[in-house]
């Protein structure tokens, strides 16, 4: 496979002496693999499936500034162990990273490069994942807002903004009787059938935007068709889908990636009360999967005292919790583990306790106040994945 490269250098550097390490580097790379390179300037960088900027020395920022118009994102910088191409590379990345691009220095053993082309090929082969934003962000997620073009840009995602209206418009064309459900709740007859309409309507949605997934501003359905989104989210994230409420996009995104690394569903949760000393912490919300659970009670949602929603019993086991930030670069990871399942009357419907490896970072540096949790341990996997995207 044809890989282009651009190479960058220092006018104080010898040209010789580097063009010789340059092509040291590339044969060892070509001997080891079906990668072949071809050397061209800016204007025919993006001619094949793989462009490269081969940093050649100490000094080549200036460089390239003075063609950064020519080049687009990805960035991938490739560098070797001398005449400080990893200096300047770091420079260079650094600068990227504060303009928000998608950027990586490729550094190492030749075989652990070509692991690296392999990896970004297969990720630029991946198709576009669309997923759906319908309504807004709550009023009151102040921090969770995300800029698009960058959401698809560093994670092949594309955000759909769906109206409200739509929604309860395809919601109110419903018929239960057209649509059949084989979910049986022992609960009011008119509270499950209005939640099953609108887990309908959510699913028609997903089906008419080829969705993989949606986040839903729930609250104004409350004022609106008098239900929750509680029983729509729940089956979504239990049939291999993505669910979030709220409008809660950066949790949605979370969710995504914890699906993509570890194929487990995800339940999207509050922090509600946290133990320092301990490291342990209580998270509840009322739109658990009901495949994470190992026996549930449907009950009234919680703050609005109507609709379905559900009080599931977890297994004790190990956890990972992961969210990303609205900026899509900085995340929080942590693994822990289940200890207790909660029955309290002043907190969403299900309700766990988890024992952390280091709960300050809730208290400092928090990335908004949902965050989602995962069965297993999977913080290396999810620390790998996040590195090789932002």
């Amino acid at each position: 496979m044809k890989i282009n490269i651009l190479p960058i250098v220092s006018s104080l550097h010898d040209g010789t002496k580097i063009n010789e390490e340059t092509k040291s580097l590339l044969s060892q790379i070509e001997e080891l693999s079906e990668y072949r390179f071809n050397i061209v300037n800016q204007h025919h960088l993006y001619d094949a499936k793989l462009s490269l900027i081969l940093v050649q020395s100490g000094g080549s920022e200036g460089r390239f500034l003075e063609i950064e118009k020519d080049l687009k994102s990805p960035y991938y910088l490739l560098t070797y162990g001398s005449n400080n191409s990893l200096a300047a590379s770091m420079e260079i990345l650094s600068y990227l990273k504060n303009k928000n691009e998608k950027a990586e220095i490729l550094h190492g053993t030749a075989s652990y490069i070509i692991s690296r082309f392999d990896a970004i090929i297969n990720e630029e082969q991946q198709p576009l994942i669309r997923l759906g934003v319908v309504g807004k962000p709550s009023d009151w997620l102040i921090a969770s807002s995300v800029d698009y073009e960058q959401c698809k840009a560093v994670f092949n995602i594309e955000l759909v903004d769906i109206k409200m209206q739509e929604l309860i418009d395809t919601y109110n064309e419903i018929s239960l009787g057209k649509y059949k459900s084989d979910l049986v709740l022992d609960f009011d007859k008119k509270e499950v059938d209005d939640a099953k309409k609108l887990s309908k309507a959510l699913e028609l949605l997903k089906e008419k935007y080829q969705l993989e997934g949606l986040t839903l501003r729930c609250f104004d359905l409350l004022d609106t068709v008098r239900t929750t989104g509680c029983l729509g989210l729940a089956l979504l994230n239990a049939e291999d889908s993505i669910g979030t409420c709220e409008g809660d996009i950066p949790s949605m995104i979370s969710m995504y990636i914890l699906k993509q690394v570890t194929g487990f569903p995800g339940f999207q949760a509050n922090p509600s009360r946290i133990d320092i000393e301990k490291n342990e912490m209580v998270f509840a919300h009322c739109t658990l999967p009901l495949n994470m659970t190992e026996s549930y009670d449907v009950m009234i949602h919680y703050e609005s005292g109507i609709g379905v929603a559900f009080r599931g019993h977890l297994k004790e086991q190990d956890i990972t919790i992961f969210k990303i930030s609205n900026n899509l670069k900085d995340y929080y990871v942590s693994e822990g583990k289940i200890i207790e399942n909660l029955e309290e009357c002043n907190l969403c419907r299900t309700q766990i306790k988890i024992q952390l490896e280091d709960t300050n970072y809730f208290l400092s540096n928090p990335y908004g106040n949902h965050h989602i949790i995962v069965f297993g341990k999977h913080k290396d996997k999810l620390k790998k994945y996040m590195k090789a995207i932002v």
